[in-house]
């Protein structure tokens, strides 16, 4: 996947690190539930029961903590979601391991107002800035992560030539967030099944003749 710098300084000490990850916890906790707008270094201060002066010494301003929590954000959806579909093996059997694991981690709630990437989609995509660009980013990048196992379970052989990659990339992604708006809005547990379902229909659509579907 294509990387996107840290916005964390690698000089600053041990202590600092440590305090300003857990910082950074509360803050995409925060931001999943009241949104980066919502997201302030008096919120957190309170949150945390540290002074503003010492948020400011990890945070200059308001952007620098949202762009900040966007980038933690991304490290621990990648830490949950693709590290562990990476180690199926690859083909049809990586890609519906990726997928379960992202619908797995949205029905488990990581960050207290469901799928981080989710709520903050929707609250910046029609607000220009810095802030929309580092959220753009990162689902791009997700959407060519999915796109590319779909050409690579095609390369193996499972999927027929007729598969689009992009198409389903975005009909996967269309299903994942729909499916977390769902149970984040009405407590719809059912809904993360349905998902599955309608994933391993779309792709046994898809099975190449002679192919061992692997399903989710």
């Amino acid at each position: 996947m294509s990387a996107i710098p840290l916005l964390v300084d690698p000089s600053r000490t041990r202590k600092g690190a440590i305090t300003r990850e857990a910082v950074l916890r509360e803050a995409m906790d925060l931001a999943s539930v009241k949104g980066l707008e919502g997201l302030t270094i008096g919120s957190l201060s309170e949150a945390l029961g540290l002074s503003k002066s010492g948020l400011f010494a990890h945070f200059g301003s308001k952007e620098e903590l949202q762009l900040s929590t966007v980038q933690a954000a991304r490290k621990v959806f990648l830490e949950q979601v693709l590290s562990p579909g990476l180690g199926a093996p690859k083909g049809l059997r990586r890609l519906c391991s990726v997928l379960d694991a992202w619908l797995d981690y949205a029905e488990r709630e990581v960050f207290r107002g469901g799928c981080f990437f989710a709520s903050v989609s929707a609250e910046f995509d029609s607000r220009p800035g810095p802030v929309k660009e580092i959220v753009a980013a990162c689902m791009v990048e997700w959407r060519e992560t999915l796109s590319r196992l779909v050409r690579e379970a095609k390369e193996a052989g499972e999927l027929s030539r007729s598969a689009d990659p992009r198409q389903l990339a975005f009909e996967f992604n269309s299903l994942a967030m729909g499916a977390n708006g769902a149970f984040q809005l009405h407590g719809e547990s059912q809904v993360f099944p349905q998902a599955r379902k309608a994933i391993r229909e779309r792709l046994k659509g898809f099975a190449a003749p002679g192919s061992r579907f692997h399903p989710l």
